[in-house]
């Protein structure tokens, strides 16, 4: 079983950056397409980077060109670089493993801890 332990985020201004990253432990996480997920009060969960096992990328149409995904499968880890950020990108950040690559909340097999971002006017 998969256990993905989160680090990062925090408070940060409009236009500030934030890197989170996950590492993937017990199991390969070459075996899983990754995402990152967040939850805002009041909001479902949305999926906002994906990244498949060839490390192709998706993203939500809200954060592309500001957030980055990626994927370093030797270290088995997994960050969001989140640029340019937005008060509407405060939110709980979750790191996700699937081993069926698609997008979606159905397709995940495991999740952190979720850490919290948090970006002011």
């Amino acid at each position: 079983q998969a256990r993905l332990p989160q680090s990062g985020g925090g408070s940060v201004q409009a236009g500030g950056s934030v890197r989170l990253s996950c590492t993937h432990s017990g199991a390969p996480m070459s075996d899983y397409c990754m995402s990152w997920f967040r939850r805002t009060p009041g909001k479902r969960r949305e999926e906002v980077a994906f990244i498949d096992r060839a490390g192709q990328t998706t993203y939500v149409d809200s954060v592309k060109g500001r957030f980055t995904i990626s994927r370093d499968n030797a270290e088995s880890s997994l960050a969001l670089q989140m640029n340019s950020l937005r008060p509407e990108d405060t939110a709980v950040y979750y790191c996700a493993a699937g081993r069926v690559c698609l997008f979606g909340e159905d397709y995940v097999n495991y999740w952190g801890q979720g850490t919290r971002v948090s970006v002011s006017a």
